[in-house]
């Protein structure tokens, strides 16, 4: 994540709570999480996970799509992301022993509804090339594949992942002889 969307996250936080009036104490109390997390989270000391942003941003009594209305998407590596698992960043929180967490992608998207689906295709899977109007995030759980776009071929395994604005020209295909799993996440625009 870049170092400017973390501190805006840590800011906005920070800024919603003093402009209601409600302590850290109470923040960490209806989220669920300790007072020390909402200083550090705060004090740009800490990246939350997704689930306690979200208890965060609940727990301040905002919508998400409000808190996030200036966040925008800045993807410096153009249309299509591709993340090889042997770069995923490892990172350690605070009093979690044991605890391996990975960072794959971090990026603002405007205003967006997110869908989450499993998806399941077999070796001998077919569909045509198709376009969404959402980003999508792919997670290669198990198995090969081959993400084809009008202009490059992406082959991805296991643990790899993928993020590419949907509305490009896009198909996957299971390119080994066992079925394979993705985890997708969608995300949609919101239309003001």
């Amino acid at each position: 994540m870049e170092d400017k969307t973390i501190f805006k996250i840590s800011h906005k936080i920070k800024e919603i709570r003093k402009e209601k009036g409600i302590t850290i104490q109470e923040v960490a109390d209806k989220a669920g999480v300790s007072k020390g997390l909402i200083s550090q989270i705060e004090n740009n000391r800490t990246i939350p996970s997704l689930l306690v942003l979200i208890n965060i941003i609940n727990a301040l009594d905002v919508d998400l799509n409000e808190f996030f209305k200036d966040f925008n998407s800045e993807l410096d590596a153009g249309p299509v992301v591709v993340r090889k698992k042997d770069s995923y960043t490892s990172f350690e929180k605070e009093h979690a022993l044991g605890f391996h967490y990975k960072r794959i992608f971090t990026s603002a998207i405007e205003s967006s509804t997110m869908d989450i689906v499993l998806l399941e295709l077999l070796p001998d899977a077919q569909r045509p090339m198709v376009e969404t109007e959402a980003y999508e995030y792919k997670y290669i759980i198990s198995g090969q594949i081959e993400y084809i776009f009008q202009d490059q071929r992406i082959q991805l395994e296991e643990g790899d992942s993928i993020f590419f604005n949907g509305r490009l020209s896009h198909t996957p295909r299971n390119i080994g002889t066992e079925k394979a799993l993705m985890l997708i996440i969608y995300f949609f625009e919101n239309k003001r």
